[in-house]
C-alpha cells in the first residue's frame, strides 16, 4: 500500500500563521498586567544606640569602619499583637565609605521582647550624605529577621523595607529606624 502526501496549496502558509496565532496566544497568557505594587504597614520602630566607631581604614573595596551597638529599645504595633523590648548590647553595623561617599551598611544584633524572645535582625542598605546645599533624607534598608517559632514568626515570613534617621539617646549617638512591613 503506497500512502501519498499532497501538499494543498497553501497549507504551509497556514501552519505559518497557526503557529504564529497560538504562540501570541501563549505569550498573551503571560503578559497580563503586573501584580499591584506593595503597600506598607507600619511594624515597629527602634532607637538603636551606638558606641564609637572603630576605623579599620582603607581596603580594596573602600575604608572599613566597625560600629558597636551598645543597646537600645523598640516597640510598635507588630502584626496587630504588638512588639516591645530592648536591643541586647553586643552587635555591629559594618559600615564600608565608598569613593563615591555613599556608604554600604550592614547591621547584625539581636532584640529582646519584653515577653523574653530573641530575634536576630541582620539590616542592610546604602546611605549617600547628600548634595551640598540638599536636604538630608532618610537612608533606606532592606531588614531581615529571624524569630523563633511562636508570637513573632510573622517576622520571618514577611518583606520590609526600614528607613533609617540620625538620634540621640540619652546623649549619645543613636539612629532610629522605622520597620514598615509589605502587604
Amino acid at each position: 500500500m503506497t500512502v501519498s502526501r499532497r501538499i494543498l496549496p497553501g497549507s504551509r502558509g497556514c501552519a505559518l500563521a497557526m503557529a504564529l496565532v497560538s504562540g501570541a496566544l501563549a505569550f498573551s497568557v503571560h503578559a497580563e498586567a503586573p501584580t499591584p505594587a506593595p503597600k506598607l504597614v507600619f511594624a515597629f520602630e527602634e532607637t538603636v544606640a551606638l558606641g564609637d566607631g572603630i576605623p579599620v581604614g582603607p581596603t580594596p573595596l573602600g575604608t572599613r569602619n566597625i560600629v558597636p551597638i551598645t543597646g537600645g529599645t523598640f516597640s510598635g504595633p507588630g502584626n496587630g499583637a504588638g512588639i516591645k523590648g530592648t536591643i541586647v548590647p553586643g552587635g555591629w553595623d559594618w559600615q564600608l565609605i565608598h569613593a563615591d561617599g555613599c556608604a554600604s551598611i550592614k547591621a547584625d544584633y539581636m532584640l529582646k521582647t519584653d515577653d523574653g524572645v530573641v530575634i536576630n535582625v541582620v539590616n542592610a542598605g546604602t546611605l549617600c550624605r547628600p548634595a551640598e546645599g540638599q536636604k538630608m533624607t532618610p537612608g533606606y534598608t532592606t531588614p531581615v529577621f529571624e524569630a523563633p517559632i511562636g508570637k513573632y514568626e510573622w517576622l520571618n515570613s514577611s518583606a520590609f523595607v526600614g528607613t533609617l534617621d540620625p538620634a540621640t539617646l540619652d546623649g549619645k549617638p543613636a539612629v532610629r529606624i522605622s520597620f514598615y512591613r509589605a502587604e
